[in-house]
């Protein structure tokens, strides 16, 4: 079979190509563009693409609202050896309409002339590169993960929609990131009404921003070029983790062993998008971790000396992590809903705030305990709130220099490390 691509791409077969133009921010659309509307028999979009181009007599329209009623007419009239064009802002093959239409009837029968995104203007108008940006969708999708995103990296790009604009991430930002700089572009590429302003998340979630917002960039300005790089997007993640003590600043020893770590960083699974508690943080080596991981990270931590401590080791490494001073579990109320949760302390409470972090975690709670008797308790929380529980005894030798050059085994304490993971199915009354 040939394919033939072009304005006029048809299969082997005579399948009429759709043809996709993305019409940028506003800039006039290109002759070939042009030239794929006029032989259109049926023009797809919403009502300011439809009547900025000039349709060709005759046609037929189909204003964009609710995607699925579009994508049937778009079927029959193809079915018919009809010519569709679809028009979308931006470029449509960037979180954009390419990927329902190559779903539903295949890339190959998709013809695709993107225009300039709104990320790539936004950043353009403020004269940076965006090849070390996060880009993220907020448009007609849960806000958090665009939250936590903002929270742990220092340019993220936020392409937002009705309920998740600029006022609702600045709320979501102001009281836990407040050091962040919301850049909001409304009416990119129309020289009447574009409007590039830098605003706090205090000062965004203040104001009433219209509809004519597409995309909000959120920059730690300090860090908002990054050193040359040869992959696109957030970084590939550190290079090796559970490390040693040494790296961390902590007192007399109390500090999560790299190997408790190690295993405790597998069961939390920290990663770009979702939120994890660090409880009970010392000197915040697993809340670092999970960081460097690309997690959007709250340390909690009751000891004001502890907190300064979690804050120069996140400085150190490179991280933003959250740390709040104070008590669990009373402290945890004012907090986001976390996807992962680890516990390192909590004395005798530690029953009590295994139960309020297994309420609210989505997806796991992980516990380090040196006292056996804590166990059954801990166990019972995690169960009775609904989660799988496993655990497991750490006991490790570590080699250790003796005189002649020769080593010995020196043992460390040992640690239970017990964890609970909440089944998909069970997410009845969970935070969504």
């Amino acid at each position: 079979m040939t394919t033939v691509v072009g304005t006029d791409a048809v299969t082997a077969a005579g399948t009429a190509a759709i043809t996709v133009v993305g019409t940028g921010t506003g800039a006039p659309l290109p002759p070939d563009a042009v030239s794929a509307i006029a032989g259109a028999g049926l023009v797809v979009g919403a009502a300011r693409h439809l009547a900025a181009a000039l349709l060709p007599e005759g046609a037929e329209r189909v204003v964009l609202g609710p995607l699925a009623p579009a994508l049937d007419v778009i079927e029959r009239y193809v079915d018919k050896q009809g010519r569709v064009v679809v028009l979308a802002s931006g470029d449509p093959g960037f979180f954009g309409i390419v990927r329902a239409l190559a779903e539903r009837f295949g890339a190959e029968r998709l013809d695709v002339r993107p225009g300039v995104s709104s990320v790539a203007t936004a950043f353009a108008r403020l004269g940076l590169p965006w090849d070390d940006a996060v880009v993220v969708s907020a448009h007609g999708r849960d806000l958090r993960t665009a939250v936590n995103v903002c929270r742990s990296q220092p340019k993220v790009a936020v392409l937002t929609g009705p309920g998740s604009g600029p006022a609702e991430l600045g709320a979501a930002l102001a009281y836990r990131c407040g050091d962040r700089v919301l850049v909001v572009a409304s009416a990119l590429g129309d020289p009447a009404h574009e409007h590039v302003e830098r605003v706090s998340p205090a000062e965004a979630a203040a104001r009433d921003w219209g509809t004519a917002v597409s995309v909000v960039l959120c920059l730690d300005e300090s860090r908002a070029l990054a050193p040359v790089r040869t992959m696109a997007g957030p970084s590939a993640g550190p290079v090796r983790w559970a490390l040693d003590e040494t790296e961390f600043a902590h007192r007399d020893s109390m500090i999560s062993k790299f190997e408790v770590r190690a295993l405790a960083l597998a069961r939390i699974g920290p990663r770009l998008g979702e939120l994890v508690w660090d409880v009970g943080a010392g000197s915040g080596s697993v809340a670092v971790e999970c960081a460097r991981f690309g997690a959007s990270v709250t340390a909690i931590e009751k000891t004001r000396d502890g907190c300064d401590r979690i804050r120069a080791n996140a400085e150190a490494h490179g991280v933003d992590v959250q740390v709040v001073h104070g008590a669990a579990p009373t402290v945890l109320s004012d907090l986001d809903d976390p996807d992962a949760v680890f516990i390192g302390g909590g004395g005798r409470e530690l029953p009590a705030i295994v139960t309020a972090c297994a309420r609210r975690a989505r997806r796991a709670v992980v516990i380090a305990m040196a006292a056996l008797d804590r166990v059954p308790a801990a166990r019972d929380a995690l169960t009775g709130a609904g989660f799988d529980c496993d655990g497991v005894l750490l006991q490790s030798s570590r080699l250790a220099p003796l005189p002649g050059g020769v080593d010995r085994l020196a043992a460390t304490n040992p640690v239970f490390l017990l964890w609970g993971v909440r089944p998909p199915a069970r997410t009845e009354g969970v935070p969504q």
